[in-house]
């Protein structure tokens, strides 16, 4: 309890855990179901379960180019057999007679009467007055070689489960059992702005000549790059003037038409931070301070649209690495669920060795810019500031350093890569 006089008792900083749950517990998946093509389903995410109508395969086929065979021709390895018939991928032969032998191609249906496939480096081929004939020098059990009716995909078995984002490998498999449509839901819509009267656009310098205390806005390059990685429909609203009005303004028109809107800068608490008064005059914030290194200052609230629907607001960190591992750990499985991913959003790690020291320890979860050596080792960006863009090209991955932990040449650490981070 504090007296008049007293100043309330700072919020203790929120773990990246906690900070994380909360935005996941907080998500609305998007609701709209579009019917897209199959071929243009990539990274979209399914909104029902897909079943198939069909066995995959559809029939009994080979996975060896060979010879269809009955085993009981071929008891003593060295069985001479007439070649009846040619059998190529999407012909139906004939039955297989006894005493007989069919050249069959990998993927073609098994003739009836045959139980085994040699494989044709196990054959010899000549011709007598009988025709064509093969030399069988291998002694085949009944099945060998044989791919059997529905031992992939058994008709009325869910082959994607709704949630699941499309990559290749489920377009494919959609494909297989020939679904040409999938319903998925719609794309996200996400507003992004920046604030900052420093922020300069590339090539809008005079004469290509920085004013002083000005800098390039690259934040607005990383940020719509991620976001398009995601599928997002991204509403560019470019720079906005440092300014209350101005931040509200935008917010309002951000707000309209998008699920999410993102900002860079201005997150802080000083004078020209106008976020967090703009925000809470347009919707409801709760101003996040993380202890997560870097990236501290994280803003999560909502703006309001017309009526009672609200788009999700996240106001990111203004330097440019805090901003890019902000998105990275924070935004990128809050935007999955909105879009309606049901799985695990968290990327995997891996657990490698540290080929350098880290001798101080800091209170925060670090995230430390590293990258694999030739000996599958770690090796450190030499320096970890917050505004060293640098290091974000020359790392592989983040190196999760729990709080108060320093690092010794050969420890065992936590490593995330960034391909697992940016799709």
């Amino acid at each position: 309890m504090t007296t008049a006089n007293e100043k309330p008792a700072p919020r203790p900083l929120l773990t990246v855990r906690e900070a994380l749950d909360t935005l996941l517990q907080a998500a609305r998946p998007v609701q709209e179901i579009e019917q897209v093509a199959t071929l243009d389903a990539n990274g979209r995410v399914l909104a029902r379960d897909q079943a198939s109508t069909i066995d995959v395969p559809s029939a009994d086929n080979t996975s060896m180019d060979g010879y269809a065979v009955r085993a009981a021709d071929c008891v003593n390895g060295g069985a001479v057999l007439r070649v009846a018939q040619r059998i190529p991928a999407g012909q139906v032969g004939a039955a297989l007679e006894p005493g007989t032998a069919a050249r069959i191609f990998t993927g073609a249906m098994i003739p009836a009467g045959a139980d085994a496939v040699v494989m044709q480096e196990q054959c010899e081929v000549g011709n007598n007055a009988a025709g064509e004939m093969v030399t069988i020098r291998h002694t085949p059990v009944s099945g060998e070689w044989i791919r059997r009716t529905g031992e992939d995909i058994a008709a009325g078995a869910t082959i994607l489960a709704a949630g699941t984002r499309l990559r290749s490998q489920e377009l494919g498999l959609a494909a297989s059992v020939g679904l040409a449509s999938l319903p998925v839901r719609r794309r996200l819509r996400v507003a992004v702005f920046f604030t900052g009267d420093e922020l300069t656009m590339p090539g809008e310098a005079p004469g290509g000549v920085l004013a002083p205390g000005a800098i390039y806005n690259s934040n607005r390059f990383t940020l719509r790059a991620l976001l398009e990685n995601f599928g997002c429909v991204v509403n560019d609203f470019g720079i906005v003037p440092d300014t209350l009005d101005a931040t509200r303004a935008t917010l309002r028109e951000a707000a309209r038409e998008n699920d999410l809107i993102i900002t860079s800068g201005g997150v802080s608490v000083g004078e020209e931070d106008h976020i967090k008064p703009a925000v809470e005059a347009e919707g409801r914030l709760n101003m996040w301070q993380i202890a997560v290194k870097p990236g501290k200052p994280l803003a999560f609230g909502e703006v309001r649209k017309e009526g009672t629907d609200t788009a999700f607001f996240l106001g990111l960190p203004g330097n440019p690495v805090s901003s890019f591992v902000t998105f990275l750990l924070f935004v990128r499985p809050f935007i999955l669920r909105l879009q309606g991913v049901t799985g695990p959003v968290e990327p995997r790690a891996w657990m490698l060795r540290a080929d350098f020291r880290l001798p101080k320890a800091d209170r925060r979860n670090e995230f430390l810019r590293a990258r694999v050596n030739a000996g599958g080792g770690l090796d450190l960006f030499p320096n970890q500031g917050s505004g060293v863009l640098t290091s974000t090209v020359w790392g592989d991955g983040l190196i999760d350093n729990p709080p108060g932990r320093i690092i010794n040449e050969g420890d065992i650490v936590r490593f995330i890569p960034f391909a697992e981070l940016q799709h």
